[in-house]
């Protein structure tokens, strides 16, 4: 059944894709945006129920909808991103690998819509795409999600933090919003091809401050995150 479900999920989005291909035509020339991920928001949304996904969420009155965060969570399946994009009560941005942004239709919206590439093989790419991003959050109010273990976890545990999300959270005077997801492990993990159904619970923690502070911050920052996602996992 999880193949059955996988092929489905396929198939939906192949079909939209094509639906939104004249619509993103349209809305390029004109700047518009937001549609495009309220419509990503009902596709992870239709995603859940083809794969039979039941999803708990707790904290969400530490979210402010109106300011603008780094979101940042553990990572433990390739089901995280998309999760999170849909629970999240915001129109997040994410930070992804330069080769995403290659596949047709699909890489230009998302850099329409303000996903910042990144190219991992350069020593300079981080910097430039975390100044991009903090550049979008002051100038346009934009959130991002990060996860700063910066690849998936092979056991399930947490792994230690890299420092670019930080690095953008205090260039752009951003809180920084630790999330813990618990599940998706057990249901995908890393290696596996066809997620399983069940349950899955994220949490949103108390927001970590960051006005102010500099880069000499930075390791009690990462503590401080370390420790709200490790509490809740």
């Amino acid at each position: 059944m999880a193949v059955v479900r996988t092929i489905v999920l396929l198939m939906f989005y192949v079909v939209l894709v094509v639906l939104l291909t004249p619509v993103l035509l349209l809305f390029w020339p004109l700047g518009i945006r937001d549609p495009l991920l309220d419509v990503g928001k009902w596709a992870m949304a239709v995603s859940r129920r083809i794969l039979g996904l039941r999803i708990e969420v707790e904290g969400l009155e530490n979210v402010d909808p109106s300011r603008s965060y780094v979101f940042m969570a553990n990572h433990l399946s390739f089901l995280d991103g998309p999760l999170l994009f849909y629970v999240i009560p915001q129109r997040v941005r994410v930070i992804l690998k330069k080769s995403i942004f290659r596949i047709p239709v699909v890489g230009p919206g998302m850099r329409f819509v303000g996903f910042v590439p990144v190219d991992r093989k350069r020593a300079s790419g981080g910097k430039r795409s975390i100044d991009e991003a903090a550049r979008m959050m002051k100038e346009k109010g934009y959130s991002f999600l990060i996860f700063p273990e910066g690849t998936r976890s092979r056991t399930g545990q947490l792994q230690s933090f890299k420092r670019g999300g930080f690095f953008l959270a205090v260039a752009a005077g951003a809180p920084i919003i630790p999330v813990t997801i618990r599940g998706t492990f057990e249901l995908m993990p890393k290696g596996r091809l066809f997620p399983r159904r069940g349950e899955i619970k994220v949490i949103f923690h108390k927001p970590v401050e960051t006005a102010g502070k500099t880069a000499d911050d930075i390791p009690v920052l990462i503590d401080q995150v370390y420790r709200a996602i490790a509490m809740g996992a």
